[in-house]
């Protein structure tokens, strides 16, 4: 067995495996091409898988103690009525934890702290990757050299290891939607800790956090690459109509604040996670649309797994062969049932099917839908030891 490895990408996934390979002995170096390591994005929301995962990872009460739970809230429609509730502590008694609401900027810096600063390779960018004998991958990294017993590939959605093992794989796709959010600028007072307002074609939605700033987030059905000259202003005047708190969140927020992406997914499905002694994880693997709020989850599963497969089995190989049978079907069912989440949700304009799903949700009985949230977030990690 191996005892070196690269981490292509200093993202969640990538810094959750550093730490879990180092906590089976192994020695990591995380390559990051950025020079600043800092994960951009507003706020997340952590489900009890992921935060299960984090705990095996010896860093889930850091984290717990820097997050807000998510105890209150559920799925509006813009005139304020509700659809459904969400009674987190049903949930946190089902499966032991309430879903938690961090800044991503907070849970990436937590997870850098986790890590010795000799571990990171900051502003160097990850080139040719190829497997140059049996037991050695290398990486070139502009004028420095990797060679390792294993790459893990969490290089994001664009990853360009992913291209480089599966050349004929169509890559991401556009969803049909983007999203622009941001974090407010000053503590803002809200009745609710976490919710979603699904109109026509649209979803506002909203995460407190711990120091009472909260994070929104804007999905639209909108071409990919379509851009706004004034952002916040063009969001002030489609949601001008739309229930409190959703006006006041854009109002105490800096337009230099607002981040746009368009949304992006591997709807084709990848053959494999591995090739080699090479392994795809996170986005780089099965990088999906937000609606079940599972991306991060997802790749903190991947994480641990292959951790404890390394520490398992008796050849890199076999660990490799182990994680892709164990994270392949979980993480590409999760992205089809996230993708049709969105179909359902916030994508649907047509008003005749718009009202159905409103009926659909107002009857379905709270029981039910629980048990529809619990079972993404019901997993539980492999042991480290």
């Amino acid at each position: 067995m191996g005892s070196t490895a690269v981490v292509v990408g200093g993202g969640i996934g990538g810094l959750a495996t550093a730490i879990g390979l180092r906590r089976i002995g192994w020695d990591v170096t995380v390559v990051e091409r950025t020079s600043e390591l800092a994960d951009a994005g507003a706020g997340i929301s952590l489900a009890a898988n992921g935060v299960r995962a984090l705990d095996e990872l010896g860093v889930g009460q850091v984290v717990r103690d820097a997050s807000r739970g998510q105890y209150t809230g559920g799925t509006r429609t813009p005139k304020g009525g509700w659809l459904t509730r969400m009674d987190g502590a049903v949930l946190e008694k089902a499966v032991g934890t309430p879903i938690l609401g961090i800044p991503r900027s907070t849970l990436h810096r937590l997870l850098c702290e986790a890590l010795p600063a000799a571990a990171l390779l900051i502003g160097s960018e990850a080139g040719a990757v190829r497997q140059v004998g049996p037991s050695t991958v290398r990486v070139d990294c502009g004028d420095t050299v990797l060679d390792a017993d294993l790459v893990v590939a969490a290089d994001g959605i664009g990853s360009k290891v992913r291209s480089f093992l599966f050349p004929a794989h169509p890559g991401p796709v556009h969803s049909g939607s983007t999203v622009l959010r941001a974090i407010t600028e000053q503590a803002v007072e809200l009745r609710t800790d976490f919710e979603l307002t699904w109109g026509r074609g649209a979803e506002f939605g909203h995460i407190a956090f711990r120091d009472r700033r909260a994070e929104w987030h804007a999905v639209l059905n909108l071409p990919a690459g379509t851009r706004f000259a004034d952002p916040l202003t063009e969001l002030r005047r489609r949601f001008r109509d739309w229930h409190d708190p959703i006006p006041m969140l854009l109002h105490a927020t800096r337009p230099a604040a607002v981040l746009h992406h368009d949304v992006a997914e591997i709807r084709t499905p990848l053959p494999s996670y591995t090739t080699g002694r090479i392994a795809l994880l996170g986005d780089a693997a099965h990088a999906m649309t937000p609606n079940l709020g599972q991306g991060a989850c997802q790749a903190l599963e991947d994480a641990i797994t292959l951790t404890a497969a390394l520490a398992a089995e008796p050849t890199v190989e076999a660990a490799l062969a182990r994680y892709d049978h164990e994270r392949r079907p979980r993480s590409q069912a999760v992205a089809r049932a996230a993708r049709q989440a969105g179909r359902m949700g916030q994508q649907l304009s047509h008003p005749l099917a718009v009202a159905l799903r409103n009926t659909t949700m107002r009857l379905t009985p709270s029981g039910a839908a629980a048990r529809m949230i619990l079972r993404h977030h019901s997993w539980v990690p492999p042991q480290l030891h």
